[in-house]
């Protein structure tokens, strides 16, 4: 198949679309659904970045994406007991395989960002993967496999139209990659870069020079998934998965406010508070998470209100104070952090530091580096400057 057309563009009144090769054959197969223009998007700049996590890391991956950047990312490391319960996935009795894991860390990470995701698998979807999949909010998957069984728990999903792909797994782009903008030609080298290269972490301009391997792990799954994240982008992540992704953001700051946000939120999610909320039962995963996150935030009333707490709980939760906030939050530590471009201030340290960040990589380059490594020495952080630019539009 050389060609595939498609419903409509990026929005409806966008007519005609397909996706086509100019040479060879798509290297896809739709096993269920029809996948518009958006979906493919997603779904492949979702494939390339688990494709390479799974090569530097050798550990399966995944990713959640939304509008054309990761909401999530993440390596199959099992999932302690707390884990499984904020992800809610402790309520499933088989083994979670190792790609079930890096799934469900993807998308539990930023659940918010992940409602109604494009998710990508690097190994074979199996039926437990498939089954964590079915019962979220989500447009469609694509993967190098699916089992039989995962093949019929998809195709049972949103009344049997939820978007199932396959990808030839050794399929290898040409080297000049185009798009075309106002009618007009845009071509360009494809980023091969490899981020898995030690070389990456020899600069250290750092007082502390110490990364441990999990360190060096984490800071290349920052790096791998900033590649695939619309600049400008920063990206935290602990344990092997991204915690706070913030993309799109014309001002670095504002990207490292943004995912240290998102970062402080998934570390409060683990507050026993937060873990032991008295949910009412039968409430809508989406009502459930939504409510989590005003509880969490500042507007906690509009959930805790008299004569509408009632709606979300069997009892009243007492309110998660700003102080209790900040204590747990100071308990969150070796998180590590990816910049796709050089920090210019040091301001996105201090932020930096607030959500635990103790491990940095970044481009370097800025005329303010100095004030950037005099803040890391301030915190004891350990930073590398890569000399790597990762800049995706």
């Amino acid at each position: 198949m050389k060609e595939l057309a498609l419903k409509y563009g990026c929005n409806p009144n966008q007519k005609p679309s397909r996706i086509f090769m100019t040479e060879g054959e798509l290297p896809i197969e739709v096993i269920n659904g029809r996948p518009g223009y958006i979906n493919f998007l997603d779904a492949f700049n979702s494939w390339q970045l688990v494709k390479e996590l799974k090569a530097a890391t050798g550990l399966a991956s995944a990713a959640s994406f939304k509008h054309v950047s990761p909401a999530g990312a993440a390596v199959g490391l099992p999932l302690s007991d707390t884990l499984k319960k904020i992800y809610f996935v402790d309520d499933i009795k088989e083994e979670m395989s190792p790609i079930a894991c890096a799934y469900a860390r993807a998308r539990g990470a930023d659940r918010m960002s992940s409602y109604g995701d494009f998710v990508a698998l690097s190994d074979t979807c199996d039926a437990v993967t498939a089954t964590l999949i079915k019962r979220e909010v989500s447009d469609g998957v694509i993967a190098p496999d699916y089992t039989p069984e995962a093949i019929e728990i998809l195709k049972s999903k949103r009344k049997g139209t939820y978007n199932v792909i396959k990808i030839d797994p050794n399929y290898i782009p040409e080297p000049i990659e185009r798009k075309q903008v106002f009618g007009i030609t845009f071509e360009q080298g494809r980023n091969e870069i490899k981020l898995d290269d030690p070389a990456l972490f020899e600069n250290i301009p750092t007082q502390n020079k110490t990364f441990s391997e999990e360190a060096k792990r984490d800071l290349i799954i920052s790096l791998i998934t900033l590649k695939y994240t619309q600049s400008n982008s920063v990206c935290y992540v602990k344990d092997g998965q991204a915690i706070g992704i913030g993309a799109g953001q014309q001002s670095r700051i504002h990207c490292t406010r943004l995912a240290g946000n998102k970062a402080d939120i998934w570390w409060l999610r683990q507050h026993p508070k937060v873990m032991g909320l008295p949910f009412i039962d039968g409430i809508r995963r989406a009502d459930r998470d939504n409510t989590i996150d005003v509880y969490i935030s500042e507007d906690h009333e509009d959930v805790l209100a008299e004569g509408t707490w009632q709606k979300f709980f069997k009892t009243k939760p007492e309110v998660l104070t700003m102080a209790e906030k900040k204590e747990w939050i100071a308990k969150n530590t070796q998180v590590a952090l990816g910049s796709d471009a050089f920090f210019p201030f040091g301001d996105n340290i201090e932020r930096a530091h607030k959500s635990g960040v103790e491990y940095i990589a970044q481009a370097g380059g800025s005329v303010r580096d100095d004030n950037v490594i005099e803040t890391c020495d301030k915190y004891g952080m350990a930073m590398a400057f890569t000399g790597v630019r990762l800049f995706h539009h």
